[in-house]
């Protein structure tokens, strides 16, 4: 399988290069996706990230993909919700392990069923280690996947946990305070989790505006993860 997006995730993380990603729901309404995919050119995005939804399956996604390639030349990575959400046509599909919880279907089950198709359509699998971290009110992640995240006051068990994750031979560490975030994750967590890992450190959840963007990119992120924030405020990450 190509390496080419994880390759230049390394690369860039290695020569100090902070990057950008964009997540574009599948259940976003058409106006939505097509204000978003207006602007987002003229952000910092390097990467979109499309999935984080519940509910829509194969066809659904594939149309939504459909859209994002034909305006636009990004990247675009699979954040699938579920194994069923696995789609041909993005570039790269993250292979999320859910480390930061213990429900054996989310750091192992789900991908033994989704392996054989993911390899099937050839897609550059990037093998992450997800880690929920609180965010100031209970989110659709923690309630579907029945675990609970690892509170924001806590980051020596944030950086352990990445830390094994590395060990496992996981590449990228994802830190995220879900869809819906009331608050960002605190910089003393990333810091607490650069110190201890090498990987790539993706940083999702409450992430508004670039002041924000820069005090996690400073903290030790690598990617920021942002949502319909570029729908409401467009200049939110102009170049």
């Amino acid at each position: 399988m190509s390496r080419l997006i994880l390759d230049h995730m390394l690369q860039a993380t290695e020569a100090g290069k902070k990057q950008l990603a964009v997540l574009i729901d599948p259940d976003m309404p058409e106006q939505s996706l097509q204000l978003i995919l207006k602007h987002i050119q003229a952000s910092r995005a390097d990467y979109i990230f499309l999935g984080g939804s519940l509910l829509h399956t194969q066809p659904f996604i594939e149309q939504t993909l459909e859209v994002i390639k034909s305006q636009t030349d990004i990247p675009v990575i699979l954040f699938p919700g579920n194994e069923l959400q696995v789609v041909k046509g993005v570039d790269a599909v993250l292979f999320l392990s859910l480390i930061s919880g213990r429900n054996p279907e989310l750091l192992i089950g789900k991908h033994v069923t989704a392996a054989p198709y993911i390899k099937k359509l050839q897609l550059e699998v990037l093998p992450t280690g997800y880690i929920l971290i609180d965010s100031g009110r209970p989110t659709t992640v923690s309630y579907i996947s029945q675990t609970m995240p690892i509170p924001s006051n806590k980051p020596d068990i944030a950086a352990i946990t990445a830390m094994a994750g590395e060990m496992l031979g996981l590449k990228l560490i994802y830190l995220d305070g879900g869809s819906g975030a009331e608050n960002t994750i605190p910089s003393i967590v990333v810091q607490a989790v650069r110190q201890h890992t090498r990987c790539p450190i993706i940083v999702g959840g409450g992430i508004k505006n670039i002041s924000q963007a820069d005090a996690l990119w400073q903290a030790g992120a690598d990617i920021i993860v942002v949502g319909n924030v570029l729908e409401e405020t467009p200049n939110a990450f102009a170049r």
